[in-house]
């Protein structure tokens, strides 16, 4: 896959059973009527609390979110007579939920998890606390219907700095990324980079349940990082910060020499700094790269080294046209 041509992709829904499955043991989940409703599907990524709805108010019920009772629906529900907590729950029972989640262990009674199972309507329960369910469930969600794509390349962690290295077929990725491991980085994925938009800006890259960290080398074959170098030559995700892309050697292009000219390409929407780095023989990428990662940081740090440069040699030549000298003092080599 080239540059040009990556896709987006996103999921427009997961079932209630995919749902409780993946946060089962993340959340200690129980079903309260089995699996009644696990074909159902969640189409958003939100959730919503049925305060108002159970009160009556429906105006504005987002009722295809999975809804989450925590201590103030279920006080409510229990300071209501028993008349009107199945009114309640019949009420909101009127639209069709893909499924509801009790926090703190609370209970419901028998009567409305009848009403929920007469509906087709599944029924968690979890010892934690409401504010921790949909911290790690809204992460979950949103991971799950956040946009997507692949992008063919090898992903490595250099100092802390996700860098991404494309380029065509055998120009050499996954080699330099071999380097890179050898000297102490750590490899995320090769060949195969699965990339998730987090939030505004914010790329995510992880490898394939298949690949995970096996490499292709050519004329070796496939190995595998992590029996090799050890766990400390791995990790499973990183954010995508820096986007290097291996092209072929052309003497008729014109390649940045300051460093004040990088541009942007945009993944998923979000602009990454898109560095080509020409190849030919003799020419050490995987120290190049390592410089890349580190230029990044100082960047991030405040300090810009082509722009720095560039006003030294502002001032130098502003003292120049003054008369003078370049060097004003150079009696003794104090070094």
């Amino acid at each position: 896959m080239s540059l040009t041509n990556i896709k987006e992709t996103r999921k427009s829904s997961i079932t209630v059973g995919f749902l409780y499955e993946v946060n089962r043991e993340r959340l200690k989940l129980k079903t309260v009527n089995g699996d009644i409703g696990f074909e159902k599907n969640i189409s958003d990524k939100n959730i919503h609390r049925p305060g108002l709805a159970l009160a009556g108010y429906v105006e504005l019920f987002t009722y295809n979110r999975v809804q989450i009772f925590g201590n103030t629906e279920m006080r409510y529900l229990n300071h209501l007579s028993k008349p009107e907590r199945i009114q309640a729950f019949e009420t909101i029972f009127k639209f069709d939920l893909p499924c509801i989640i009790i926090t703190n262990d609370n209970v419901l009674e028998d009567d409305l998890v009848r009403i929920a199972t007469d509906k087709r309507v599944s029924i968690f329960q979890t010892p934690y606390e409401t504010t921790k369910v949909v911290y790690y469930l809204s992460d979950f969600l949103d991971d799950q219907f956040s946009p997507q794509t692949v992008i063919h390349g090898s992903f490595v962690d250099v100092y802390g700095v996700g860098v991404l290295i494309t380029g065509r077929s055998g120009i050499g990725k996954s080699e330099v990324a071999l380097d890179l491991v050898e000297r102490g980085h750590r490899l995320v994925a090769d060949d195969i980079v699965m990339v998730v938009r987090k939030g505004e800006g914010i790329l995510i890259g992880t490898g394939s349940d298949v690949v995970k960290h096996f490499m292709e080398i050519r004329g070796l074959g496939l190995i595998d990082v992590r029996a090799i170098f050890g766990i400390r030559a791995i990790r499973y995700q990183k954010r995508i910060e820096i986007l290097v892309e291996l092209e072929d050697w052309k003497q008729e292009e014109e390649y940045t020499r300051t460093g004040l000219e990088h541009g942007t390409f945009n993944v998923l929407d979000v602009p990454l700094p898109h560095i080509k780095l020409p190849i030919f023989p003799g020419k050490n990428i995987t120290v190049i790269v390592e410089v890349v990662a580190l230029d990044y940081l100082l960047k991030r740090y405040g300090y810009d080294a082509a722009k720095t440069f560039a006003r030294r040699l502002d001032a130098a030549i502003a003292q120049k046209s003054k008369g003078k000298a370049a060097i004003d003092y150079f009696e003794h080599d104090f070094e």
